[in-house]
């Protein structure tokens, strides 16, 4: 009897992934796919946005932008990876938190409400590139202000947009439902990531 060894080349080709994000968890989540993932050196752009842009077009926006940064230097067996995730409550943009001040605010108000969180994700390769992005609804519970300066003072969420990772200790008493993408909210929607890498 015949067994066969399959490997994520077999599924990808050769080609591996060139992640231009400093984020711990996008690292961790592009590891799961399989695929070979290399850590482009991280280039200074500028993430502003025009003011016509829709809540929902900015993080895909961005995401293109820090992409557009690398065109010409994707070697022929890699796909570069750029996304940006924003949380967006009512028509208000989150993004990350300058201070814990500004993180408890921002917890405040997501306190008690469903919310969205937003991720776009540009890849490109030596052939040209591609956008997409991808929408979650999270409901938070109620939440106490002990409760926020206890998740705020021990976890410093400054590096997470609308200062909360729903990974950790606040995502598993805070939250009361997701409709869509957990990896998503995470910061990166993994399903729809494998499906464009499939086709690169």
């Amino acid at each position: 009897m015949q067994s066969y060894r399959m490997k994520a080349e077999d599924i990808f080709g050769k080609k591996r992934l060139l992640l231009a994000s400093g984020s711990p968890r996008r690292r961790e989540l592009t590891e799961q796919l399989g695929m070979e993932v290399v850590r482009a050196h991280l280039k200074d752009v500028e993430e502003t946005y025009p003011d016509t842009l829709s809540a929902a077009e900015v993080a895909p926006y961005l995401s293109r932008l820090k992409a557009e940064a690398y065109m010409g230097e994707i070697a022929p067996d890699e796909v570069l990876l750029t996304a940006d995730t924003v949380v967006v409550d009512g028509d208000r943009i989150l993004g990350k938190p300058r201070d814990e001040g500004e993180a408890h605010a921002m917890l405040r108000e997501l306190s008690g409400h469903t919310h969205q969180v937003i991720t776009g994700v540009t890849l490109a390769s030596d052939k040209g590139m591609q956008t997409f992005s991808e929408v979650t609804e999270v409901e938070f519970a109620e939440l106490t202000d002990d409760e926020i300066s206890y998740y705020v003072e021990k976890y410093r969420p400054l590096d997470k947009a609308g200062a909360y990772g729903i990974q950790e200790w606040i995502g598993y008493i805070g939250i009361k439902g997701i409709k869509g993408d957990y990896y998503n909210v995470m910061g990166l929607p993994l399903r729809r990531v494998y499906e464009h890498l499939l086709k690169m």
